[in-house]
């Protein structure tokens, strides 16, 4: 099996190094479908700042799915190494996780607490003993006040058709936010990702699944504003959106233009 592509590879390559801003978003998450071998959930983090930060990470088989991930495995890497990994979160620092009041819905998930210093980060989801469905993979800030933060999600998965989809999720904080969320395909073929999707398109939606906003080809909507963000996608077939929220739930869904299919990334971050 060939080594699996970090997200937070991806993110040094994709996004300029003055891209990412500390911002007040909480709970970043995103769904996705968990097969085997690199046909995994994988969501890189960046956490900006000058002191370690205290992050909880969740893999989660979601409520009210037919095709859900029964037991779910996380893995928790930096650039080069594993740093954590759990199966079953009541195995791993049951009493901690309690007390977080973030413990998961079923003894199967899994849940990874740990300090971080300031930089880019993978949770890998996977099944045990190879099993694939659908699974949530989330990133949590305890502590929002502390002088770093959690600025950045960003979540690699297979697009396929019907519910199948790659959906990333997030919650605006005390007050307005102007997010930049982007659905990115094309440009994955530069890490030897074969399937990569090829026309990925993007909708923002509220909490309670109405419609905000969608795009196909980011240069069709808004070009001047995404490219003054400074963080336009390279490729013309990639979709993005900006808006200002205020605070509230919101989910990004990821589809192929056309029913196609492939691996993308869902991103969403707070521009300043």
């Amino acid at each position: 099996m060939k080594p699996i592509v970090s997200v937070a590879a991806v993110l040094a390559f994709l996004l300029p190094d003055n891209s990412l801003r500390a911002g007040d978003l909480g709970n970043l998450s995103a769904r996705g479908s968990v097969g085997t071998g690199e046909d995994v959930l994988i969501g890189g983090i960046i956490i900006t700042g000058t002191t370690p930060k205290r992050v909880i990470l969740r893999a989660i088989s979601p409520p009210l799915s037919e095709d859900a991930l029964q037991d779910p495995i996380l893995y928790l890497h930096d650039t080069s190494n594993i740093l954590q990994t759990n199966d079953d979160w009541r195995y791993g620092p049951e009493l901690e996780i309690e007390g977080s009041q973030l413990a998961p819905p079923g003894d199967y998930d899994s849940t990874v607490i740990a300090v971080l210093a300031p930089g880019n980060y993978t949770a890998i989801t996977r099944g045990y003993a190879h099993s694939t469905g659908i699974a949530l993979v989330e990133a949590y800030d305890p502590d929002p006040a502390s002088g770093s933060r959690l600025a950045q999600m960003s979540t690699r998965g297979h697009v396929r058709t019907g519910d199948d989809i790659l959906i990333g999720g997030f919650v605006v904080l005390n007050g307005a936010t102007r997010v930049l969320l982007r659905a990115i395909g094309p440009e994955l073929t530069a890490f030897n990702i074969s399937d990569a999707l090829q026309n990925p398109t993007l909708e923002l939606r509220d909490g309670n699944g109405s419609l905000i906003e969608a795009n196909d080809d980011w240069k069709n909507d808004n070009q001047q504003a995404i490219s003054d963000t400074g963080l336009a996608p390279k490729n013309d077939r990639e979709s993005a959106i900006v808006r200002t929220l205020v605070p509230a739930s919101y989910t990004a869904l990821i589809r192929g233009k056309n029913d196609s299919t492939g691996i993308a990334l869902v991103e969403i971050y707070r521009l300043p």
